[in-house]
Parts: C-alpha cells; structure tokens; sequence
C-alpha cells in the first residue's frame, strides 16, 4: 500500500507534468514546424532574406576574388551592361527585404567572393574587401586584439551591404558606421575608380554612405578598430514609463557602458509595458577566448516557439528576464557579443517569413509613439516576435541619414505570411506605423519592405530629391538600379512642386 510520502511524490509529480505540458507540447510543435529549409531561388532568379521578392534577373556575375583582375572584369561587366542597356544592382549577403539587390532583367553583382582583409596594428585600420563578412572580419581582428567599433548585433552582414545600409548597433554612444569610415574606394558607372573621404572626394563619400549602391560598387575600405574587451551584462526590468529615467541612472552611476540595448515585453496583453535593459559595461581582467558561432538549437525552440502563441511570447519573455544568464553567462568578449548568426533565429518555413521594421525617434517622443504603434499592431493582429531598442547618435557623414539627431532605434520583428494577403495586411499596418513615427518627429529605415509611400518617403527624408538629382549626375546613365530606385528615385515617383 502506498505511503503517504509517496503519494505526496506522485501528485507532485503529476502537478509538475500538468505544467509542464503546454510548455514540452509548444516546443515539439515548433521542432516539428521549423523541419523546413529555406530553398534558393531556381535558376534565372534572385531573392533577399525576405523571400518575398523573387524576379527573374539576366545573370548573377561573381566579383573575382583577385584585386586585380576583379577591377578589369568588373569594368568591363559595366561596360558591356551599358552597351546592352542592361541595369546592374549589387549584392553581399542580401539581408535586405525590398529587392534593394535586385533589378528585374538585371545583372546582379555577387561581391562575397571579394574578402581579403589586413590590419595596420600601428594605427588600428582595418582594410577590407567588401564582399567579406563580419564572421570573416571578427575572428581576424580577434587574434589580434582588436574588435569591430560600429556593426550590427550579427555577424551574417558583408561589409558592404552594412555600408551601404550605413547600419548601426549596440555601441553605446555611437553613430552609425560611417562614422568609423577613414576612406574607401568606389568604382563609378564610367569604370574609373576613385578613393572617398572626409576630405577627398567628399560629396561622394557621403552619398555612397547608405547610398544603397546607387552610386558605384565599393570596393574596399578603411575601418577604424578598437580593443577587444571583457565586458559584464548587468540586467534591470522596468516598467515603460520608468525605462528612460532609470535608464539614464544607470549610466550615470557606471558610466564605463560599452554596448547597451533594451527589449520590450510583447506579450499581447503587456505589450510595451515592460523594458529589459541590458548594460554590458568594462571591467579588467582576462578577454574571454571568441567562442565558434554554433547553431543554438533551444534558443532557436524559445525563440520561434513565441510565433502565432500567446503562451510561447509568455515563456520567452520569462526565460529572457530570470533565466538567460543561466544559459548564456555574464562575461563576454566585445568581439563574442558581436559573433552571431541571424541563422540561429530566422524562420524556414515555408508558409511564413520574417520581416523587419525599423523606427528612430527622441527620447522625448519614444512613449508617444510606443503607444501609437501598439494600437496599431493590436489592430492588425500583427504576429510581432520581438522589439529590441538601441541608442543611436547624430550621423554627421551622410546624406541620406536617417539619423539627423540623437535618437532611439525600435527595431520590430514580425512573423507574416508568405501570401499575397499576408503582405498586403503588412503594407496596410506598415504605412499606419510610418504615419505615426512622422508625427512623432521621427523616421523609418530604409533597408526593408517598400510599403511606404513615396509621399511618406520623402516626408521622412526631405533630402531625397537632391539625393537622386546626384545620382543623376554621378551616373547619368542610370545604370546602377534596385527595386529600391525603381520605387522612390525615378523621375516618375518624385512628388510635383
């Protein structure tokens, strides 16, 4: 007969299982969804991560990997599209979600096979090929001691696409990576090669700058790096109207912040009312070894189990606020925060996708639109994964800047179907969003789906005009072309004086 003590183990057993239910349930549900692997394009096409924007293209040309014959070839591939009146786009890793890569009937430049990379330890200048990939660049500045200034929070990126978007990170206190740029060099539409900087060529160092490659191919450039460093996460919950205030506290009272970014609580019925600040700030002692990027398959479970589940947003919420350091640890290599691979999270599903907003306002203006969007994406019921805010500073480097004060990043990831339906209720959400960060004084980024208008374009970026008039004058061929151009900078998409 049982004992009391044993039937006190089995309902306590029992009531631990019940709990535990749902939760084993989601994950096997999600294991069993995320089978899928994405497919590539078939032949005669080109996509973006998005996989929302096949078109057929005339040819995918492989940058040589050779400096010099990679100049003479791709010379004469500009030469030849323009006799054949073709249109060149260029791509690295196309990690953008607006065909930004891609030209219909177009010849797509492949710039990854141009990689090669140098430093001069003397004066912490990173020289690097375009087509090379931060997870080629970290663990070459990694052996030496030194680490990447500004860069997304992934290492997935080409160089030159993170140029051309002019994209910005985790690093505290920064600017956008222009501002780390000494100097490149870009081949023009005439085939002439010309080195940009501050001081040389300096209109087209600013308009190639998160030019979107509209101007020429860049080839190569010249990156100021930093020390490598150990670093401590310190990790504070909030409510959203306290999150600024405590916020500055924090930084006031430890000000030696190297990387800092927050996530927001997207559980339906809390959206927003919630912040995670995370503070990785200096410390001495010994730089931990980089560690290989390797496919994190429970994070990838949690991650992707919040898809289309109020429960699974619940328990990821839960994990990142108790448990992550569990997991992850809390010292860091600044070059570790930086070696990750969007791999670990991107959905390969077949029937869904993943899709990128992204928001800059003031301090002062980011509660008044927080609130404004999670009206709309209640509206919408919209399928939001995540919403992770960063610090940006003034851009003073380029012309297209989305960054003309100091302001914070709302970087919203969606999940949506891969349908025409699906897109079209992502457009219609898109452009209310967009709406609401213009009367909140701010702007959105560029490198994502077109679903804003061109008035709401050039309402966010007053500068457009002058900007295409001198894409015009430096190529006035038109021969370097996108989606993007197609949409906002023909003559035809302009808006009338």
């Amino acid at each position: 007969m049982p004992s009391r003590v044993n039937k006190l183990f089995l309902l306590g057993a029992l009531m631990i299982a019940l709990l535990l239910a749902p939760l084993v349930l989601l994950l096997i549900r999600t294991a069993y969804r995320d089978r899928d692997a994405i497919e590539s394009p078939s032949a005669g096409f080109s996509d973006d991560v998005s996989r929302l924007n096949k078109t057929r293209i005339a040819e995918i040309w492989d940058m040589p990997s050779d400096p010099e014959k990679a100049e003479q070839k791709l010379r004469e591939l500009l030469q030849r599209a323009q006799e054949s009146h073709q249109h060149v786009s260029i791509a690295g890793a196309r990690h953008s979600m607006g065909g930004q890569t891609i030209y219909p009937g177009g010849i797509e430049i492949n710039m990854l096979p141009f990689k090669a990379i140098s430093l001069d330890e003397d004066k912490n200048i990173l020289h690097v090929q375009t087509g090379a990939k931060w997870s080629d660049v970290i663990p070459f500045l990694d052996r030496r001691n030194r680490s990447v200034w500004v860069m997304q929070s992934d290492n997935s990126f080409s160089v030159g696409g993170s140029l051309s978007v002019n994209c910005h990170g985790w690093q505290f206190g920064r600017p956008p990576i222009a501002f780390t740029v000494e100097s490149f060099r870009i081949m023009k539409a005439d085939g002439s090669v010309v080195r940009c900087s501050r001081a040389e060529n300096k209109e087209l160092f600013s308009l190639a700058l998160g030019g979107y490659g509209l101007f020429g191919v860049i080839l190569d450039a010249d990156l100021r790096v930093v020390p490598n460093k150990r670093l401590r996460l310190e990790q504070f919950v909030v409510p959203l109207d306290h999150a600024m205030a405590s916020f500055d506290k924090k930084l006031r009272e430890q000000p030696d912040a190297e990387f800092v970014y927050a996530r927001l609580n997207i559980t339906p019925r809390k959206m927003f009312d919630e912040v995670i600040i995370n503070v990785f700030r200096r410390e001495g002692g010994p730089i931990p070894s980089l560690v290989a990027d390797n496919f994190r398959w429970i994070p990838r479970l949690i991650f992707r189990g919040s898809e289309g589940s109020t429960f699974g947003k619940k328990m990821r919420w839960s994990a990142e606020t108790n448990i992550q350091t569990s997991f992850t640890g809390s010292v860091f290599s600044r070059n570790q925060l930086m070696n990750d691979n969007a791999e670990w999270y991107l959905d390969h599903s077949k029937e869904t996708t993943d899709i990128l907003h992204e928001y800059f306002v003031t301090r002062e203006s980011a509660t008044y639109f927080l609130l404004s969007a999670r009206k709309i994406i209640r509206k919408y019921n919209a399928d939001l994964l995540n919403v992770t805010v960063r610090d940006v500073r003034t851009d003073h480097d380029t012309f297209l800047s989305y960054a003309r004060q100091d302001e914070l990043a709302f970087v919203m990831f969606f999940s949506q179907a891969r349908t025409k339906a699906g897109d079209a209720e992502m457009q219609a959400m898109t452009a209310e969003l967009i709406d609401a960060v213009l009367e909140a004084g701010g702007r959105y980024y560029l490198p994502y789906r077109l679903h804003a208008t061109p008035d709401q374009f050039h309402r966010a970026y007053p500068q457009a005009d002058e900007f295409f008039r001198l894409k015009r004058q430096y190529d006035p061929k038109e021969l370097f072309q996108s989606q993007f151009y197609r949409k906002y900078g023909q003559s035809q998409s302009l808006p009338s004086n």
